[in-house]
């Protein structure tokens, strides 16, 4: 049997996960990522975990293969750096050359949602497919595109930013510094602002009960909890945020074309309350949409651990 360590790197935990050669995860072991830290020292946290990990698999490194990072943000392979990661703070650093320092084994780094998508096309809800697309509506809104079971990140690996396509020519400002991104209007962080202005306009809305008036305990799925209950405001608020989604979504299928799309992220915990106005909206929102029926849209199955597998498996790839 063969073993591979994947980490998911966040900016709250590093995750290390030790993965055999047939997807399973058999030990995780998990760390504060601590991310105002210098990256020097966020890798050797990430060191650490792998090799907490693969004690807790009652293993040594001398049986690990290979070690695989999803990391936010994405690392040039023409230079070497990790060009951009806007929620570790880190901007050309050299995450990789660093990382090697601490490990006797191939080392391979790729963004965290492409990992994500890699483990759910592997062995999650696209395992029946080879050409998927995933976004995760989380913090952010993350993206992954899999073609023949392989990840599709561009000439330099710096593409497949699904999130920071625009929406909305000169719209609202996204984290990355860009107006208008997918990301500004269908991430959590987006639809919780989106609650905030809508209570603000109708404080009498059940929005604002649920929150105590207090609009720092607003959540994403505030605007799904009040939507249940008949809100005619939250019924709105959760419209639109939909439609936002689907308007990216539409782009996906008629950019790529894909056998399946997989949404995660904690967003995606609304399962059908989402998905199936997400479905039909987005009937009407490709170029073939009269044509031929749209690919399936699916929740992600693996939570967490589909990063963890992506990584583990890049020595594969």
């Amino acid at each position: 049997m063969k073993y591979y360590v994947g980490i998911d790197l966040g900016g709250t935990n590093i995750v290390a996960g030790v993965v055999d050669e047939n997807y399973k995860i058999i030990a995780k072991y998990s760390e504060p990522t601590n991310a105002s830290r210098t990256f020097e020292e966020v890798c050797a946290s990430i060191a650490n975990a792998a090799f907490e990990a693969t004690k807790k698999a009652n293993l040594d490194m001398g049986d690990i293969e290979a070690v695989g990072v999803g990391s936010p943000g994405c690392v040039n392979r023409k230079t070497n750096l990790l060009v951009f990661s806007n929620n570790l703070g880190w901007e050309n650093v050299p995450f990789q050359d660093e990382l090697e320092k601490h490990f006797a084994m191939p080392v391979y780094i790729e963004n965290d949602a492409n990992c994500a998508a890699l483990g759910e096309v592997l062995v999650g809800a696209a395992r029946d497919y080879e050409n998927a697309c995933m976004i995760t509506l989380g913090t952010g809104v993350g993206g992954g595109i899999i073609i023949d079971k392989k990840i599709f990140s561009g000439s330099d690996r710096l593409g497949a930013e699904i999130g920071h396509t625009t929406l909305l020519y000169g719209g609202e400002i996204c984290s990355c510094g860009l107006k208008g991104c997918f990301e500004a209007y269908a991430s959590a962080t987006a639809l919780i602002r989106q609650i905030k202005q809508a209570i603000k306009q109708h404080p009498e809305s059940l929005l604002n009960k649920l929150c105590e008036g207090n609009l720092d305990k607003v959540e994403a799925k505030t605007a799904f909890d009040a939507m249940d209950k008949g809100d005619d405001v939250a019924i709105k608020v959760v419209d639109q945020y939909i439609s936002y989604v689907a308007a990216g979504v539409g782009s996906m299928m008629s950019l790529f074309r894909p056998e399946v799309v997989i949404v995660g992220g904690g967003v995606s915990n609304a399962g059908d309350k989402l998905m199936k106005p997400l479905t039909e909206k987005t009937k009407h929102l490709t170029f073939t949409r009269n044509q031929a029926e749209n690919p399936p849209i699916v929740l992600a199955e693996l939570g967490n651990d589909a990063g963890i597998i992506g990584a583990a498996m890049l020595a594969k790839m």
